[in-house]
């Protein structure tokens, strides 16, 4: 059954909803807890205003709720919709838990941690999220954080084992100078030595749905690409892309890292462009005013309007290919409120993510990472903290544990830790990391 979990639960006095269990074991989790001292989109430190990757999961998780809501709303009377949207505890915990597996410094520290494993199965963000969920969370002595299955599916966004998903062609060889490794940017999966957990989330499916489910498409010049997620993770996902494509933005707007100006070229011009197609053309005006007012109601109350507009203009579709609703069933956005939220999130990844002043910040951390991990891997006994160092003796895959560490830290975490090991006037035995 899907409520089921992979150890028993003993000890409690009375019947506890099991999503929410779920959700308070994320909320619990100290992986959980170390998402506020890492990155979202801008460096820690630079402000107290904008978003962690900590804050940024609590909005999604609270703009999943309120898609829920409004799709219980939208089909009231479709009972197979209905009896299988995802309980606002299900879809919180769900939400909580969908970036606990990223590491410091973005997806800088993502493409660093894949090139230094580039010959042990890779490392990708969404892959460490399941593998803390079902191994290394801390409540339970092998099953992690010991969610239920359906809780995991709907984390599981890529069901796919890095061999299957890998193209070796795209990182051009394992010859990349580590001074620019932006090839190494990794496939999305899971690692294939988590691949019995993935089996053990989708125990409920037939053999044939199981593997359809697992299967891949080819796409030239890039890595193989999962084609399947379930109707929990598809709510989710639309979740994190209105979070990403509005609340984000709000960040760089209150900062002053973007101007009406460039604002107007990069997404009103194109949005009143198509007036026939794009209903956001009519009140867009109204929406720049009020974001660029400098007054934080007004810019506040715009964003709440954008929110619920994308929330608005999402749907369920029956796919016809999986007889159980839980994988059959889609949310879905429409194709022309889909492509205005592409226009918003192309803005703030040309003229945030990528701008220079914050990919140095992101380089740097790659760098450091780098560094760190190589230092480790060849000094293991000397520089592994006890408890990964005893992981590490007994682990078939060594490199992973360290994997495990680095990925498991904070901006600031790995950062001191850079300093105490290389610079020589930082550092002592009295420093408690």
């Amino acid at each position: 059954m899907w409520m089921d979990r992979l150890e028993s639960i003993e000890g409690d006095n009375f019947e506890r909803d099991q999503y929410a269990r779920d959700r308070a074991r994320v909320i619990h989790s100290a992986y959980f807890r170390r998402l506020q001292g890492k990155t979202q989109v801008l460096g820690l430190g630079e402000s107290d205003f904008y978003r962690t990757r900590l804050t940024h999961s609590l909005e999604v998780a609270q703009v999943s709720s309120g898609l829920t809501e409004y799709l219980n709303v939208k089909y009231h009377s479709d009972y197979d919709v209905i009896s299988n949207l995802p309980g606002k505890y299900l879809v919180e915990a769900i939400a909580l838990a969908h970036d606990i597996g990223h590491p410091p410094f973005g997806h800088g520290g993502e493409v660093a941690l894949n090139y230094a494993m580039r010959a042990d199965g890779g490392f990708e963000g969404n892959a460490q999220t399941l593998r803390i969920c079902t191994t290394l969370g801390e409540y339970a002595s092998s099953s992690g954080l010991n969610l239920t299955r359906r809780t995991l599916l709907g984390v599981l966004k890529y069901p796919a084992v890095y061999e299957s998903a890998v193209n070796y062609d795209v990182y051009g060889g394992c010859a990349a100078a580590v001074s620019n490794i932006d090839s190494y940017k990794p496939p999305k999966c899971i690692f294939n030595c988590d691949e019995s957990a993935l089996n053990w989330i989708l125990f409920d499916l037939d053999e044939a749905a199981r593997e359809k489910f697992k299967s891949v498409e080819s796409v030239s010049g890039k890595h193989n690409k999962t084609i399947y997620k379930s109707f929990d993770c598809s709510v989710m996902e639309i979740a994190d892309d209105i979070a990403y494509g509005v609340h984000d933005l709000e960040d760089a707007i209150a900062l002053g890292l973007i101007d009406v100006k460039s604002w107007s070229k990069g997404v009103v011009d194109k949005i009143k462009a198509s007036p026939g197609v794009y209903a956001l053309s009519q009140k867009i005006d109204e929406y720049t005013d009020q974001l660029f007012s400098g007054e934080n109601r007004r810019r506040k109350k715009a964003i709440g309007s954008l929110v619920n507009y994308f929330i608005t203009e999402t749907s369920v579709v029956r796919r016809g290919i999986f007889s159980d609703s839980i994988v059959d069933l889609k949310a879905l956005m429409s194709e022309s409120s889909r492509s205005e939220l592409d226009i918003f999130q192309s803005f703030v990844r040309a003229h945030v993510i990528f701008a220079p002043e914050v990919q140095t910040l992101e380089y740097k951390g790659q760098q450091m990472i780098l560094k760190l991990f190589d230092a480790i891997a060849n000094n293991p006994n000397r520089l592994l903290p006890l408890k990964y160092r005893e992981l590490y003796r007994e682990a078939d895959s060594q490199l992973r544990v360290i994997c495990d560490y680095l990925s498991g830290t904070t901006d600031d975490y790995a950062t001191r830790l850079y300093h105490k090991i290389f610079t020589p006037s930082s550092g002592s035995i009295f420093d408690k990391l």
